[in-house]
């Protein structure tokens, strides 16, 4: 109900009465005038209520009459009346019916009864009902009211102080809250604001307004009083309550406080200084809390001096109850953020001005680093804290140790039993209570008006109080800040989304805040890491590491390193344990300790102290490169951690520089932790690999893999940070990771590899821009894949090829495809790995080229050169397994890949392959490249337009290039085709690896050389054929020939491993000779096959000649596989199919011998070139061209006459080939082993080559060309075996076969002689040439060649059987025999077709051939074989039938006059020889042999001495002669008696005697010169029969009894058969026809003969006998000499 309505006023005037009626009644008796003034009141009352309409305001007006009965009463004094008085009065009041006047009255009234001590309470209480309900009282009487309540605060009852502290307190409220009520209902009159300059003045400001006025004189006074001055306003007479009058203003209260110094000083100073006093201190700070909050931009120099003062109160050597209130204070300035940025504006941005704002942060960091080390000290302080006290006090005490038990407890934390929150720090415990809530400032000392005396403080009361403000004030300042940064950046995209629009931000509002915090940093930091390093509760932890956390981001978003750094330097050190070593924070800290020290005391970022309290969850081992001991994490360090993930996570942005700080922190506890990376850069909780190992409780165990997430996350987040920050991660984590890697050199430990995985990590999630940390992160990368610590470079390379294999497979924007710049990018680094030496990151760059392959094989385009640059970086000291790995991509790249790459790459595969070809790690994978470079080329040719047309493409693109710049194209083969040019690189790859050291992969690679040229040449233009044939063809030889001939001789004892080396391979010269072969074979094949391409070269004949020269020196090699080889190939460009098969063969060799070479059948002859065998329109085209019209061949035909220079150029390499291999060996004696022999095949070989290159030379082989292969063939038959060969090539000695080399020579001859017998004449006249040379060879049959001085054993005493290794082979000289009888032969069957031809007539062929029969017959059994003779005997007589007639014929040319004595001799030789026959020759045989002596008399009865008159005489006579020696028993004395008849060859001699008689009576006497033989026979014979009779019977007679000699009597006997013989014949003859001279010799006998009666043998007697008998015809009776004369 409200005190103006009509109820209430009612109310009002009957309680009114009632009390003026109680008043009277009251005093009736003792105070009449009281009485009578209470009636008249009564009165004044009613006529009131009766007349106005408005009660209220007329009573108000007669209010000092209403009032004046009770003021009398109050008069009184006495209780009872007063009590009454008073209330009257209050309800007066309450209802607003007190004038100005009335009121003065009252306080007057109230005045008094204060100095008479009376009402005390009552009258506060009705002095606050008066002021409080209406605005009447101003002025004096107002001031007089504020000192009756001051008077009464300074009584001795409590009760009354309290009640009048509180009254004074709400009245002076209630003088400014009018005054603020009287400005709004003044508001919108503008008034001058009152000057405030310290005004002294006692006369109130006639300015003001009345309530303005009380407000502006109260307020003036409080200053004074507080200062102990007199005040101006409230009555002087009470200045003298005040303790002291010190200074001018309020500022002088501070000075007890400032200058006490608390503790045992005092007692040391000579003037005790005055001590605080409670109510006034905390009264003081009140007020001061008051005026700054309110009135800071009015006293903006006073709140310097205010808070610099308060700041003071701080000070360690203050009471605790003052510090208390203090920190109470300074609390409630950091709840106001706005308010600490205007100190900041105000005063530490000027220049001379006191740093008010870094002042108090700093104080209040230095504060409760004093209360640890105050506390430390035993200060009586600490120890009464558990005295509770009384009322408010115990009960805040209370509360706050409550609200700190209900709060979050650090459940079983170690250490620590009890549950309560606390800080500790070097054994100083403070517990933690909960003083206010956050963000307000709920002072509970500052409250307690109620006190005089300082209270007791509870323990860690102002630690909790001073705690709260440092994180107010860092909520405080971050949140202000943050707000108005985001909202600059609204206003920031607001103007980029409408640039015309002007938003004006605050100037300088960026440095204010950069001024805040540079200002309050430093002390912060201090007293944060100091509470953090004590903190024994989660949560206070977790406030102090988020103040600390806000702190680093804003300085971060402000740009302020220093600061951002020191900050995460503080929770770096927090995260790790104590002590330890990291030298990026300690060089850090170093830095600050330098930097900032506050009010001269150092401001330490204090280091751990080693904490009992804190629960260990975790034992590992530093990351050092020493080994030390182990570490232990606790769970704060852990909590720390987390911090520091969420620091980097939410604020990566502003962290710059500082990520080295975090990311080494973080390293090192991953590493005590034991998180080892894993796929893809996450770390995984792993072993740890060495030392004491990794010990985690449980507790940490569970958040292991929270921790390993957050960082996972920590750094997927990056890909929302701008390009700046994230190259600042990038940075870090690269120094970062160099730390490693210093610290692992020199060590197998296990090295940290956080920074690697992370970096890994990093450019995972930035795919999108990786092309902005590509080259910093693969670089470094790149680096640690060259460390000599093995795990550090596989988790180098893991990461490269993780990269690179990511970024190949990401779906880029432009795709990949279209962006061959970042492809190329991706790529480098998988090239640049190449050069790192180390194995295991070749392997594992070669797995991901594989994994690259298989996944992004079709798209990598361009990429190709530097993937196949990977493969192809191989090197031989790389390993097996590297190449392996590396061979495995290329087969994939050669099976799958070869149609989807650029055609310019295929090059590069080319040499790719190659390059693996000659690697000699892994023979198999040379052989296998090889194959791959087959597979290749038949690649290239089936799909030889498409890349003809892409490569023409490119190179016309190049050109152009190249023209732009002015340089010549380079490319290898320029200028043939570009398709031409890629095979032609495949050629030289495979020519390279044709002259490998290794003899497997020499000849894999050259049958696939000759293979491909052979299947694909026919690709190649022309042009290019010429660089095949001169650069790849020849240069291959060229090579293969000088390796060959420079080979090593040494034998190789296996080929590794225990692979046997066959023996026709155990050098490296062996070795060498097969690829030599191979090599020949080929280019020989190529020339066949291709003659017709090639030829249509300008340099063919230049080549054939170097062709030739090849095949020369090979067949003149001393390997004889070569040689043979060569002559093959040689035969193969003559195109002459060849029979011979090679000598290992035995069983072939054989069955090919004695076959004479084939000529191929024009139409069989392989490949497109015609073959050069034509009909023999050859001839006649050649004597054609002779002439002078040499007109242009016919199209397509080449000009027989290059053929011509061909063969001819053919057949001077043969020349040369076969004098230089069968030139025997000069010098040296028979001991000295020659340096080599040509083999039987090849010397075979060599001969059978003759024949077919004859028939293309023959018509201009001349004398001097038939002479030079006669030496050649002489030369080649003559060459020894060697006895370990001879099984294979020498007949067995008894067979009479001819060995392959003989059959070819002979066949060679006898081309010739054919073609001579064809030819013209003028080719007759090598007929003589050609029995000269078989000539030659017959004599081998008794006199085998020598070669050079060389010893040959005869073949049959060579060793066959006991052939010893090591020992040089023994030669054997071959059978000659069957080779020279077949020469014989033919030489006969020759002589026969030719005896006639005027050439073999003028060259004494007759008498060469009868010559050289002259030795065999000569030796007859001399011989080395029986068979010589007999066949020289039979060939003699063929010859002489077909010769004798043609010599008798040409007798008159005298052509043969030098024939017949060698005839002579040769019938001497053979007739009558000096070698005697075999002893163990049979009777049988004896009589064959004789037959043919009988033979050859007969021939020359038949066929010499009839036709005497043609024959010289001497030679005549020789025949005679000889005929009369046969005739005489001749005799060899080795006789037995009983083959005496046979051996005496009888036969012979009859019938050389028949011969001789023959002759000697032959009836045709028809010339004198055949008597003349028969008489010169006779003569002979008898006188040899004469000799013999007489000397036997000499002897017969000298002997006595002693029988003769058994040959003697033989040739008795025989000799006296002839005579019987020779008497039949004269008997016969006509008598005409004997000479008288025969006669008389023939008597002249019989005495001889009569003498030999004597004779004691019977067989001589019968032979004489029948010697005489014919002599009785002689006897008839003697005719008389006239007779005779007459007749």
């Amino acid at each position: 109900m409200s005190t103006s309505s009509p109820e209430a006023v009612k109310k009002l005037l009957e309680n009114m009465q009632t009390d003026l009626r109680s008043l009277s009644m009251e005093c009736k008796k003792k105070f009449p005038p009281v009485k009578e003034a209470a009636e008249s009141g009564i009165v004044k009352i009613k006529t009131i209520a009766a007349r106005n309409s408005d009660i209220l305001a007329t009573l108000k007006e007669n209010s000092s009459e209403v009032v004046q009965p009770f003021l009398m009463g109050c008069g009184t004094k006495e209780p009872k009346i007063t009590q009454l008085c008073l209330a009257a009065i209050q309800r007066l009041m309450s209802h607003e019916v007190v004038s100005e006047a009335a009121a003065g009255n009252i306080i007057n009234m109230l005045w008094q009864l204060m100095e008479n001590g009376l009402e005390e309470l009552k009258l506060l209480q009705t002095v606050l009902v008066l002021l409080t309900t209406n605005t009447v009282v101003h002025d004096q009487v107002l001031s007089k009211a504020i000192v009756l309540c001051f008077r009464l605060h300074f009584t001795k009852d409590n009760i009354t102080n309290n009640t009048a502290a509180a009254t004074v307190r709400q009245v002076v409220t209630v003088v400014f809250e009018r005054m603020v009520a009287e400005d709004e209902r003044f508001k919108d009159i503008v008034d001058q604001p009152p000057p405030v300059q310290g005004n002294t003045n006692r006369r109130s400001v006639s300015t003001l307004r009345p309530s303005a006025k009380d407000a502006y004189m109260l307020f003036q006074d409080l200053c004074q009083l507080v200062n102990a001055d007199a005040p101006y306003w409230l009555h002087q007479e009470f200045s003298f309550l005040l303790k002291e009058r010190v200074c001018p203003l309020v500022i002088k209260l501070f000075s007890p406080n400032i200058k006490f110094r608390q503790g045992n000083s005092s007692a040391a100073s000579p003037a005790p200084v005055e001590k605080p006093y409670f109510p006034i201190c905390m009264r003081l700070l009140r007020v001061v809390s008051v005026l700054i909050k309110h009135f800071y931009s009015l006293l903006v120099t006073e709140c310097e001096i205010f808070l610099s003062l308060l700041v003071k109160f701080l000070d360690g050597e203050k009471p605790q109850w003052l510090r208390a209130v203090a920190v109470e204070s300074v609390h409630r300035l950091c709840v106001q953020p706005h308010l600490l940025r205007s100190f900041c504006l105000s005063y530490d941005m000027k220049q001379h001005s006191t740093k008010v704002f870094r002042d108090i942060v700093n104080a209040l960091g230095s504060f409760i680093q004093s209360l640890f080390i105050v506390l430390n000290t035993g200060n009586p302080a600490a120890t009464n804290t558990s005295t509770g006290g009384s009322g408010a006090q115990g009960a805040a005490q209370g509360a706050a140790q409550g609200a700190a038990q209900g709060g979050p407890g650090a459940g079983g934390q170690g250490g620590s039993l009890t549950t309560q929150a606390a800080f500790e720090y070097r054994g100083t415990w403070i517990p933690l209570m909960t003083v206010s809530v956050q963000g307000s400032a709920k002072a509970t000392y500052l409250e307690m008006l109620d006190k005089v005396e300082p209270p007791s403080i509870p323990e860690g009361y102002a630690m909790s109080v001073a705690f709260s403000a440092l994180l107010d004030l860092v909520r405080g300042i971050t949140s202000m800040i943050e707000r108005a940064l985001a909202k600059e950046e609204e206003a920031a995209v607001r103007r980029e989304a409408n640039p015309d629009q002007n938003t004006q931000l605050e100037p300088g509002a960026h440095l204010v805040w950069e001024e805040m915090v540079s200002a309050c940093w430093c002390g912060l930091l201090a007293a944060l890491s100091l509470l953090l390093d004590a903190s024994t509760d989660e949560t206070a932890t977790e406030s102090i590491l988020k103040a600390e956390l806000t702190m680093a981001a804003l300085c971060g978003r402000l740009g302020l390193v220093t600061p951002r750094d020191a900050f995460i330097t503080a929770i770096c050190k927090a995260s790790l344990p104590p002590h330890y070593a990291l030298t990026v924070l300690s060089s850090n800290t170093a830095n600050l300790n330098k930097a900032y020290s506050i009010q001269g005391q150092s401001v330490q970022i204090i280091s751990s102290s080693s904490e009992s309290h804190q629960q260990v969850v975790a034992v590992g081992q530093p990351l050092s490169v020493q080994p030390q001991g182990t570490v232990v994490l606790t769970a704060k360090n852990i909590q720390c951690m987390r911090t520091l993930l969420n620091l980097a996570h939410c604020h990566g942005v502003v962290l710059g520089t500082s990520w080295q700080l975090v990311l080494a922190t973080l390293q090192h506890l991953v590493w005590i932790l034991g998180l080892k990376p894993g796929v893809g850069g996450a770390l995984k909780p792993g072993r740890a690999v060495e030392g004491p190992s990794t010990v985690l409780t449980t507790a940490v165990m569970t958040d292991l893999p929270v921790i390993s997430n957050i960082l996972s996350r920590l750094f997927e987040s990056s890909q929302y940070l701008d390009d700046v920050s994230l190259h600042h991660l990038i940075n870090a984590l690269c120094s970062l990771s160099l730390e490693a890697v210093e610290m692992a050199y020199g060590t197998n430990k296990e090295p940290s590899l956080f920074a690697v995985a992370k970096l890994l990590e990093t450019g995972l999630v930035n795919m999108d821009r990786i092309e902005i940390l590509w080259r910093p992160l693969t670089g470094h990368l790149l680096e640690v894949c060259q460390h000599p610590n093995a795990r550090m470079r596989e988790w180098g390379a893991e990461a490269v090829t993780s990269l690179i294999k990511a970024g190949l497979a990401y779906k880029h924007n432009p795709p990949l495809a279209q962006n061959q710049r970042l492809q190329l990018l991706l790529l480098n680094p998988l090239k640049e790995l190449s050069n790192v030496l180390h194995a295991d990151i070749r392997q594992k760059q070669l797995e991901s080229v594989l994994q690259i392959l298989q996944s992004q094989g079709d798209s990598l385009g361009p990429g190709w050169p530097l993937v196949l640059g990977v493969i192809g970086a191989i090197r031989n000291d790389q390993g097996e397994s590297l190449i392996r790995t590396a061979f495995q991509c290329l087969q994939l790249v050669v099976t799958d890949f070869l149609p989807t790459m650029p055609c310019a790459c295929l090059q590069i595969v080319v040499d790719v392959a190659g390059s693996f070809g000659l690697q000699n790690q892994e023979l198999n994978i040379s052989l296998t490249s090889i194959g791959l470079l087959w597979n290749i080329s038949d690649y290239f040719f089936q799909r030889g337009e498409a890349i003809t047309q892409e490569l023409e493409r490119e190179e016309a693109a190049l050109q152009k290039q190249a023209q732009e710049k002015g340089e010549p194209l380079n490319r290898p083969f320029h200028p043939a085709p570009p398709f031409d040019c890629l095979w032609l690189c495949l050629y030289a790859k495979l020519g390279q690896l044709c002259v490998d050291p290794r003899p497997a992969v020499r000849k894999s690679a050259g049958q696939t050389m000759f293979s491909t040229i052979a299947a694909h040449g026919t690709l190649l233009q022309q042009p290019t054929w010429h660089i095949v044939v001169w650069k790849v063809l020849f240069h291959l030889l060229d090579c293969v020939r000088k390796s060959s001939t420079t080979a090593d001789k040494e034998k190789i004892e296996s080929g590794g491993g225990n692979i046997l080396i066959h023996h026709s391979r155990d050098t490296a010269e062996k070795q060498w000779a097969e690829t030599w072969v191979l090599t020949l074979a080929g280019v020989a094949r190529i020339f066949n096959t291709r003659r017709y391409l090639l030829q249509q070269l300008g340099d063919y004949f230049k080549a054939w000649e170097v062709l030739l020269d090849h095949i020369q020196s090979a067949a003149l090699s001393k390997n004889s596989e070569v040689s043979l080889a060569a002559l093959k190939s040689f035969q193969e460009i003559l195109q002459i199919a060849t029979p011979v098969k090679d000598s290992a063969m035995p069983t072939d060799a054989l069955a090919a011998m004695g076959v004479p070479p084939v000529l191929i059948d024009p139409l069989s002859a392989p490949g497109p070139g015609r073959p050069l065998l034509r009909s023999d329109s050859m001839l006649e085209r050649l004597t054609s061209y002779n002439g002078a019209e040499l007109q242009a061949p016919p199209p397509g035909e080449e000009s027989a006459l290059e053929d011509a220079a061909l063969w001819w150029s053919a057949w001077n390499t043969w020349y040369r080939t076969g004098t230089d291999s069968t030139r025997p060996p000069s010098g040296g004696t028979g001991t000295d082993r020659p340096s080599f022999v040509p083999s039987q095949p090849f010397l075979t070989a060599l001969v059978q080559i003759f024949p077919a290159l004859y028939q293309h030379i023959k018509t201009g082989f001349s004398m001097e060309d038939l002479r030079k292969l006669g030496v050649i063939l002489h030369g080649a038959v003559s060459i020894p075996i060697s006895s370990d060969a001879s099984p294979f090539i020498l007949p067995s000695y008894t067979e009479a076969v001819l060995t392959s080399l003989q059959e070819a020579v002979l066949t060679a001859l006898d081309v010739l002689q054919k073609a001579i017998c064809v030819g013209p004449e003028n080719l007759q006249v090598m007929y003589p040439a050609i029995f000269e040379q078989l000539l030659l060879f017959v004599e081998f049959s008794c006199k085998p060649p020598q070669y050079g001085k060389m010893e040959t054993k005869h073949v049959a005493n060579a060793k066959y059987n006991q052939i010893q290794l090591f020992t040089p082979a023994e030669w054997v000289a071959l059978n000659y025999v069957p080779f020279a009888e077949r020469s014989l032969e033919v030489v006969v069957d020759l002589y026969h077709k030719t005896a006639c031809h005027k050439a073999v007539i003028n060259e004494k062929v007759l008498q060469n051939i009868i010559k050289t029969l002259r030795m065999p017959l000569g030796l007859k059994y001399g011989c080395p074989s029986e068979s010589t003779w007999k066949l020289a005997v039979s060939s003699l007589l063929k010859v002489l039938s077909t010769g004798l007639p043609v010599a008798r014929q040409h007798a008159s040319s005298r052509k043969f006059d030098t024939m017949w004595p060698e005839l002579a001799n040769a019938f001497k030789d053979f007739l009558f020889t000096k070698s005697t026959p075999p002893d163990n020759v049979s009777i049988q045989e004896f009589q064959k042999n004789e037959a043919i002596d009988v033979e050859v008399v007969q021939l020359i009865s038949t066929e010499i001495l009839p036709f005497a008159i043609f024959i010289p005489k001497d030679f005549v006579g020789q025949i005679m002669a000889m005929l009369n020696k046969g005739s005489i028993h001749s005799q060899s004395s080795s006789f037995t008696e009983a083959e005496v008849d046979v051996r005496m060859r009888e036969e012979f001699s009859k019938v050389c005697f028949e011969t001789l008689l023959q002759f000697s009576f032959s009836n045709k006497v028809s010339t004198p010169q055949e008597g003349y033989i028969s008489r010169m026979a006779l003569s002979v014979l008898l006188k040899r029969s004469q000799d013999v009779l007489r000397r036997y019977v000499d002897d017969e007679r000298l002997s006595g009894r002693c029988p003769l000699p058994r040959q003697q009597v033989t040739e008795i006997i025989f000799v006296l058969k002839a005579i019987s013989t020779l008497m039949d014949s004269l008997k016969k003859t006509q008598p005409e026809n004997v000479d008288g001279t025969t006669w008389a010799q023939v008597i002249a006998l019989y005495p001889t003969l009569v003498e030999c009666i004597t004779c004691s043998s019977s067989e001589v007697s019968s032979a004489l006998k029948e010697a005489m008998g014919p002599f009785k015809d002689f006897m008839q009776p003697p005719v008389s000499r006239v007779q005779n004369g007459e007749s």
